[in-house]
């Protein structure tokens, strides 16, 4: 989804207490409120097939899938953010009605008019919780799937899966999130996803 800047200035429990009353949701960094707005259809099929999945795969494993209506505090004063996808498998989360606090997964659907936030300014802000161990940005417009994923050495390490590689290697990739042990091929996340006509490219059997 896509964020607007509003003008007003607020505290975190402002923000928090004045978002319960709104009809559209919004994100907080440092005191500035954000209007989230609807993503293209792409970018809701994407979001929607991840966590059909992730759900699939966890069920009865102790994790929790949230999609883009659910908020995520890096800490109590925010910032807070809306996620595409994640996932919590922390105990502390499991009676959570308002925000997640511990994800080990976080996954945001790449638009145009957020790309750039979503690779820095955002990435920057989730590396701040301590139980995130991979986070994942996946294109609407061409498969494309960038893992970033903590190492042994407390080290961000990206791991890029792309339809290039898939066409060179004439099988389907499989994408590997280590956070959650979750194996699927790149085309099932793009599932119903229809592509701009100038990155069309042949369809990848399963």
């Amino acid at each position: 989804m896509i964020a607007h800047p509003q003008r007003q200035l607020m505290t975190p429990q402002e923000y928090l207490k004045w978002e319960q009353q709104q009809p559209l949701k919004y994100e907080y960094i440092n005191g500035q409120v954000l209007a989230m707005t609807g993503g293209t259809l792409a970018h809701n099929s994407i979001a929607l097939n991840l966590a059909a999945a992730l759900k699939n795969h966890l069920r009865g494993k102790k994790c929790k899938v949230f999609m883009a209506d659910a908020k995520v505090g890096v800490s109590e004063n925010g910032p807070f953010h809306y996620p595409d996808v994640m996932v919590t498998c922390d105990s502390r989360d499991q009676t959570a009605r308002q925000l997640v606090y511990h994800p080990c997964l976080i996954v945001e659907v790449l638009s145009p008019g957020t790309e750039h936030i979503d690779q820095g300014k955002k990435f920057r802000n989730y590396r701040r919780i301590d139980t995130l161990k991979e986070y994942v940005l996946i294109e609407a417009e061409t498969m494309s799937v960038d893992c970033y994923r903590l190492n042994e050495k407390e080290k961000w390490e990206l791991t890029a899966y792309s339809l290039e590689e898939t066409i060179a290697n004439e099988t389907d990739l499989e994408v590997h999130l280590t956070s959650v042990n979750f194996h699927c091929p790149i085309s099932w996340l793009y599932e119903d996803v229809v592509f701009p006509e100038d990155n069309t490219e042949p369809s990848v059997e399963g």
